[in-house]
């Protein structure tokens, strides 16, 4: 589950209304809203938030390292306040749901030696597609 806003007191990160309304909007597990809906779930608690507000924290938000910004195959961009905890990302080809998944193993260790070229690893990113459960039984 994420710790955003406990993450964004304990740093001493000035919370307005509008930067707490869209940190308690981002803040759960399995969050990857797009800013959009990040900003329409953000007006049903504090109805004068502008989506400028809106865009300017989550790019805050991003810079600051607190959310991670998610892109998958051209669709919109999602933030994952899930930023300190290791995941991976489970996405439906159809309809774009993403899960935060925790694979065990490393997947660093999957890639062959000869495959790394000279590189030294440090991390890896794995996105994993299928269809969700609604998706499939569609």
């Amino acid at each position: 589950m994420s710790d955003l806003l406990q993450r964004l007191r304990d740093r001493g990160w000035r919370l307005t209304a509008q930067r707490r309304v869209v940190a308690e909007v981002l803040d759960g597990e399995h969050v990857h809203y797009t800013a959009d809906e990040v900003h329409a779930r953000a007006a049903e608690k504090l109805p004068e938030i502008s989506r400028a507000t809106v865009y300017n924290t989550l790019g805050e938000l991003v810079s600051i390292g607190e959310v991670l910004e998610v892109s998958t195959d051209g669709r919109a961009k999602r933030y994952d306040p899930n930023a300190h905890h290791s995941h991976q990302h489970l996405v439906c080809s159809r309809c774009g749901v993403i899960r935060d998944v925790r694979p065990s193993g490393d997947p660093l260790a999957l890639l062959p030696e000869g495959e790394r070229y000279g590189f030294t690893l440090d991390e890896a990113t794995v996105t994993y597609r299928g269809l969700c459960p609604s998706c499939a039984s569609a």
